[in-house]
């Protein structure tokens, strides 16, 4: 990989303060890109955006393709440069899935504001890993591959159950503690003032760290295949789900994919019981019944009662 963007003044994802559960989202789906997305929601001004750049800035050296909001199917898809045709020329454009399979990264902010037909498609590539365009002249069949992030505010409206659904995890950006808010104020001071100083020691060790995890990620992503998921644990999965009230099945699998993922970053051969119970807030909130009526998108102790039996 080459080497980080260190033009780019995002905070380093090691010095991310807080906000736990998002960053071993964006791990897990790293790890396991079949996981098929995170979605992040929250309010305004809880850092959604500078986690996600920091994260494809460790992960990839760059920032993510990002799609903006009044995107076309043209810019999404590709399509034919307009400029060309005026001279005659028929030459193709890139559309931004491509660029997304380039860079690995897809970041969608605000995407409950996009156009429905647009998430489709672009959930629908993300789970077929197939990028099918046949239109005006244009019969191309691709093969691509990236991560994909999409931010919500619930404020400002809320996504399809359906759409929710085809999300493999999500998350609620956390609030934080008077005592992570003074480390955050701290730290995002601390970075700005060392971005002016020449050999700074303090980004240097932040960006070696990115790089130790970046390292351990991709160790995981090559032990994932090996990690065994055994009959037990798929039906702790499946018990799991069902007990939950999760909508459809599609939890039950997302379930087992996240475990697997977190065993592997573990560097364990055999999923436990306690990998499972650690993602099921991830794979399961956005597809209770709840969820799809815009209620908030809660996992408390209620929702761990009604499954305590289960994990002894």
């Amino acid at each position: 990989m080459s080497e980080p963007d260190r033009a780019v003044p995002i905070l380093p994802y090691s010095r991310v303060v807080g906000q736990d559960e998002l960053k071993l989202a964006l791990e897990l789906n790293f790890v396991a890109p079949g996981i098929g997305g995170v979605l992040i929601a929250g309010q305004r001004g809880t850092a959604k955006s500078t986690v996600v750049r920091a994260f494809a800035l460790m992960t990839g050296g760059r920032l993510p393709v990002t799609l903006p909001i009044n995107a076309t199917d043209d810019r999404v898809l590709g399509g034919w440069e307009l400029d060309a045709l005026m001279r005659g020329e028929a030459r193709r454009q890139t559309g931004l899935l491509e660029e997304a399979h380039v860079k690995g990264l897809l970041y969608v902010d605000e995407v409950n504001l996009l156009d429905d037909h647009i998430v489709n498609i672009i959930l629908d590539v993300v789970s077929t890993g197939v990028l099918s365009v046949q239109r005006e002249g244009i019969d191309t069949e691709t093969h691509v591959s990236f991560g994909l992030v999409g931010t919500m505010n619930p404020e400002e409206g809320s996504l399809r159950a359906q759409l929710l659904d085809r999300f493999g995890l999500m998350v609620t950006a956390a609030g934080l503690t008077i005592e992570q808010r003074h480390r955050m104020i701290t730290t995002v001071l601390t970075f700005e003032e060392e971005l002016a100083v020449d050999g700074s020691a303090w980004l240097r060790a932040a960006h070696e760290e990115n790089g130790r995890l970046r390292e351990r990620l991709l160790a995981a992503r090559e032990r994932l295949t090996g990690v065994r998921l055994e009959e037990d644990i798929s039906r702790l999965c499946a018990e799991a789900a069902a007990r939950s009230g999760a909508v459809g099945q599609r939890g039950d699998l997302l379930v087992a994919k996240a475990a697997r993922a977190l065993a592997a970053m573990e560097d364990e051969r055999r999923v436990e019981p306690r990998h499972v119970h650690r993602v099921l807030p991830l794979a399961l909130r956005h597809r209770r019944p709840e969820s799809a009526h815009g209620a908030e998108f809660a996992w408390g102790p209620d929702e761990y009662g009604i499954l305590d039996d289960l994990f002894g």
